[in-house]
This record gives C-alpha cells, sequence and structure tokens, in this order.
C-alpha cells in the first residue's frame, strides 16, 4: 500500500472531547493521532504526580477511549498519542483495564525512556524529547494503540509512516517529510482554519481535524474529512508550519528538516500537497525540558472607572507600595491596560484595568499580606474602587527551561504489547546544527504612493512559545506582497512595532519558498507560560498585534 491516512484527534491536553469519534466515523483513516503535551502541561501532570505517585498521564484520554475503542478496533485504526505524559506504562495498564472491561481485544504497547527527572535533583519534571522510531517498534510488533511520553510532536506521524513504509534511520528526506506533516497536524484544528489570521475566508466556527495522506516518498496531501467545517488552503498550511518554529533547520531527534525547502501547493478545495522537504542529520545531542517549582504568585485587578485615571491609578500604586514595603516581594510588577473609552454607554467600556502581579519564593509574602493589603484599601482609596477578583492565598507557578543531553543519555525502549523490551539505538550519524546561507531576497517592489494602514491587510501571523523564547511567522499571500515583506519588516521595523523587543535578542529568518519571515524574540515569555511573565504568557496573540500595528503600505497592495 503506497498511501497512509493519518489524522489527529487532539491539540493540546482539553481539547474538543468528541473529536476521536468525529475522527473516525467521517472518513478513510489508518492511524489517529493524539497530543495532549505542551511545556505547561508537563508542569501541570508533575504536579498530579507529587499528590498521586500512580498518575501523571491525561486521563481525559481514556473518557474519550471508553467511547470509541470498539469503533477503532472495528475499523482497524490504530491509535498513537503522547498522553502517558510523565507516566506511559500506568497509561498503558489503565487502556489495557479498560478493554478488558468494554470486551475489546487490542494490543497495547508503550514508549520509555524520556524520564531524566531522577538524574537533575530539583526538578518537577525532566523529559527528553524522544524520536518516532520507538513508535515505529510498537507497530511492527503488532500494537493497536501505542501510549508514550515525551516525544517530539512530529514523532507521532513519523513513527507510524517508517513502521508503514519501512523506513529506517537515516532516510531524511522521507523522514523530513513526515517531520513537515506531523508539524502540520500536531495542533489539530490550526491547520484548518483555526487561530487563523484570515479567518474570514471560510467558516470556522467548528473546524474539522486534519489529516495527512503521506506518501512512501515522505511527501503528502493535508486535507479533513468531507463535510466538516474549516477549510484548508495554502495560508493555514503556511500558518501551522511557523507555528512554534525558527530558522531552516528544524531539528528533531530522528532528522533536521529544512523548511525552507518545503512546496506548496493546491491541490484542490481542502487539500494541500507538501513536497520537496528535504532532511539531514540529526543533532548530536537531545533536548531535555525541565520544569521547576519557581515560587509563589500572586494578581489584583483593580478596576478604575470614569475620569482621571492617570491619577486613580498613582494613588492606588503609591498606597499599595506603603504596604508591601513590610515584605516586599522578590518581584512587584504593575500594568495599566486603558480600555476605558470617554463618554462610554456602559460602566464596563467607561473602566481601565490596574493589573499588579507579585512573586516570592515565600507564599506568606504574596499571599495573605496582599490579598490584606489591597482589601483594606476598599473604602479607603479613589472613588469607585473594586477589584476584578479578591486575590487569593498566592499559587506555585513553574519555571522551564531546555538543557540537552548527548543521544546515548537516554535509554529509549519500545515495550511491545506482549511484554518484549525492544531498545532503540540512537542514531549513527548526526551534524551540528548551525544557520544555513542566508538566501536571496526578491527584488524590492517599485515605488509608489503609499497609505498608513495595519500590516495585516497585506500579511498574516502566527505566534507562540518557546520556553522563554516567542516566534512569530509573517507570510504574505502575493508574490508583490512578498517583494514588499521582504525587505520593509527588518528586525529594526519588528523592534519599532513591538516595544517589548526592543531590549531583547530578536532574529529574523528568511523563507523564500513559504513566503515567509519567521521572528525569533528571546526571553520575552521570562522563564516560560508556567511564570506568566506577560500579560499573554504564550504570545499567542503577538502576532496579531504586529499585524495591527501600522505602516506605510504599497497601495497597489491594498
Amino acid at each position: 500500500m503506497n498511501l497512509l491516512r493519518i489524522g489527529n484527534f487532539s491539540g493540546f491536553y482539553g481539547d474538543r472531547a468528541d473529536a476521536l469519534r468525529e475522527m473516525l466515523t467521517g472518513g478513510e483513516l489508518d492511524v489517529l493521532t493524539g497530543d495532549y503535551l505542551a511545556e505547561l502541561t508537563m508542569l501541570i501532570l508533575g504536579r498530579d504526580r507529587l499528590k498521586d505517585p500512580g498518575a501523571g498521564y491525561a486521563r481525559t484520554f481514556l473518557r474519550q477511549l471508553e467511547d470509541c475503542l470498539g469503533l477503532a478496533r472495528e475499523r482497524s485504526v490504530k491509535i498513537v498519542t503522547n498522553a502517558g505524559g510523565l507516566n506511559p506504562a500506568g497509561l498503558a495498564d489503565a487502556v489495557r483495564q479498560l478493554a478488558g472491561r468494554l470486551g475489546v481485544p487490542v494490543r497495547v504497547a508503550h514508549v520509555e525512556g524520556d524520564d531524566l527527572t531522577a538524574r537533575h535533583p530539583g526538578s518537577l519534571a525532566a523529559h527528553a524529547y524522544l524520536g518516532g522510531f520507538g513508535i515505529a517498534e510498537c507497530l511492527r510488533g503488532g500494537a493497536d494503540v501505542v501510549i508514550t511520553g515525551r516525544v517530539t510532536d512530529a514523532a507521532l506521524v513519523t513513527g507510524p509512516a517508517a513502521a508503514h513504509f519501512g523506513w529506517r534511520p537515516g532516510e531524511y528526506d522521507r523522514l523530513a517529510g513526515a517531520v513537515v506533516a506531523g508539524h502540520v497536524l500536531e495542533c489539530g484544528t490550526q491547520a484548518t482554519g483555526g487561530n487563523y489570521a484570515f479567518f474570514g475566508d471560510g467558516d470556522v466556527r467548528r473546524p474539522g481535524f486534519p489529516l495527512a495522506e503521506i506518501h512512501e516518498d515522505g511527501s503528502c496531501v493535508v486535507t479533513k474529512h468531507p463535510g466538516t467545517g474549516g477549510f484548508v488552503d495554502v495560508g493555514t498550511v503556511t500558518a501551522q508550519l511557523l507555528y512554534e518554529t525558527a530558522g531552516a533547520r528544524y531539528a528533531g531527534p530522528d532528522v533536521t528538516a529544512r523548511l525552507d525547502t518545503v512546496r506548496l501547493t493546491q491541490d484542490g478545495p481542502d487539500r494541500v500537497r507538501v513536497e520537496g522537504v528535504r532532511g539531514e542529520a540529526p543533532p548530536p545531542t537531545l533536548k531535555v525540558g525541565l520544569n521547576r517549582l519557581g515560587g509563589f504568585r500572586n494578581e489584583v485587578v483593580f478596576v478604575l472607572t470614569g475620569l482621571d485615571i492617570e491619577a486613580k491609578a498613582a494613588l492606588v500604586r503609591e498606597q499599595m507600595a506603603d504596604a508591601l514595603a513590610k515584605s516586599p516581594p522578590a518581584e512587584t510588577r504593575w500594568e495599566l491596560a486603558r480600555t476605558d473609552h470617554a463618554d462610554a454607554g456602559t460602566e464596563e467600556t467607561a473602566s481601565a484595568l490596574l493589573r499588579l502581579v507579585v512573586r516570592d519564593p515565600d507564599q506568606a509574602v504574596v499571599g495573605r499580606a496582599l490579598s490584606g493589603a489591597a482589601i483594606e484599601l476598599a473604602l479607603a482609596s479613589y472613588p469607585g474602587f473594586h477589584v476584578v477578583a479578591p486575590p487569593g492565598r498566592g499559587a506555585p507557578y513553574g519555571v522551564f527551561e531546555d538543557v540537552f543531553v548527548d543521544h546515548g543519555a537516554v535509554d529509549h525502549v519500545a515495550v511491545l504489547h506482549d511484554g518484549r523490551r525492544v531498545p532503540v539505538a540512537p542514531p549513527r550519524d548526526t551534524a551540528p546544527l548551525t544557520d544555513p546561507t542566508r538566501p536571496p531576497l526578491p527584488d524590492p517592489l517599485p515605488a509608489g504612493p503609499t497609505r498608513r494602514a495595519p500590516l495585516g491587510r497585506v500579511a498574516g501571523a502566527r505566534s507562540g512559545d518557546k520556553g522563554g523564547d516567542a516566534n512569530v511567522g509573517v507570510w504574505a499571500r502575493s508574490e508583490d506582497a512578498w517583494r514588499w515583506l521582504a525587505h520593509e519588516l527588518t528586525v529594526d521595523r519588528f523592534r519599532q512595532l513591538i516595544p517589548e523587543s526592543r531590549e531583547l535578542p530578536v532574529t529574523r529568518h528568511v523563507l523564500p519558498n513559504l513566503r515567509a519571515l519567521n521572528f525569533v524574540v528571546t526571553g520575552i515569555l521570562g522563564a516560560g507560560v508556567a511564570a506568566q511573565h506577560r500579560f499573554d504568557p504564550q504570545a499567542k496573540a503577538l502576532g496579531e498585534w504586529l499585524r495591527s500595528r501600522h505602516l506605510d503600505l504599497p497601495e497597489a497592495l491594498l
């Protein structure tokens, strides 16, 4: 068989519960993948494991499977998921128990070896990002359900593809094609119009989940089941390709995929062909995500209504400063959001929000000391004093960081459905990760009349987080727009438009095949999403903020 149909039914822990059934009943499939893990999810599962050593996996997956395990068996659809989180063996046992209770004969295997927590004292969870060949061994051994812990998101696709087509390590172009397919599928409906800059191009009220028709050479067609919502076009696939990536080399444990070689073409309604992907040897080290508790955090949001907003903000800041001086938190941060409008027709639209965030290793410093100081001002501060919600006792926050280990430092093992343990060898060849030669830019657009307008009138964007860094991928929808964008949106211009980035390292990567620029802003998210360093802690809307900024746009593009 020269075609493998792989679908996705989950892009994060908490995604649409009925997606598994929808994908199983909506059309033909060979494999279904579910991605549940993110940096924040690993912290959540780590805290679960502190309370219960038998926990540490995504329990919602079991509820989804209870409804659909028999259906998947009936339709001969394999299920591959990283819902095992910190405890893949525990979830595999739970699936076996579920299958026995339901009377559905399925073979369950799992992958282990990613857990390095014991080697990193003080961490709540430390897990290496494994590749897809452990999954492939489980499937070659006859598994119907494969449970993993921390593998790369794309490994959920490269593993089944390697098993189906017989790929072996070193077949870099084929593996790189599957990595690109996996990256497009991993976030579910983000490939079918969800969170899309030009969402008005289709009906995205309930996007269907995506699937990829993968060929033996590693090329694929990204599509969705007939009759489901959303849409698939070159733009939606481009947006997802740029999500949480950086430069032209997209490194993984099995292969480094060259994103600058990807070619996308519309292959019919809701069908995008992905081809031309080249691959290279993976880097000599594996990424390990370290999660630890960073201390305690609390916040209070004061509502300032009507006149004299700045003076009211100054008053409450001075009052709180006096109170907090008795036991100063390690970090104090204020932010005034001017959401108020003059002569507003509702009280809500007449109000601004003043946000105070404090952090400290000691919960008492950010707990009752803060809440008491804030509430004591209820009758003694600015006119109209109230808060969005009473501050609590302070909650723990997490810190994420990347470290790297040699491939040989990890015992990557496929545990087959019959209990046999198959070691997965590290890659034989590796290559240090370097930036490729900068590609030439297109010819500039000829000079002509301009009009002040938002960047988003001519460009799309998608942004996301990688630890403490954020990336913003920006792409043009026409060749002329690309000719303008490539020369206009420099690092200096980006810094002008995004003031938060002005004192931070910003790197621009050029991807001509995608008519795209990818900006990486180092450190903008502090210690990662769990630290909630900024208003938008995962930088999900950073790209939309950029698109809203005004520039002098060529009238020919408008």
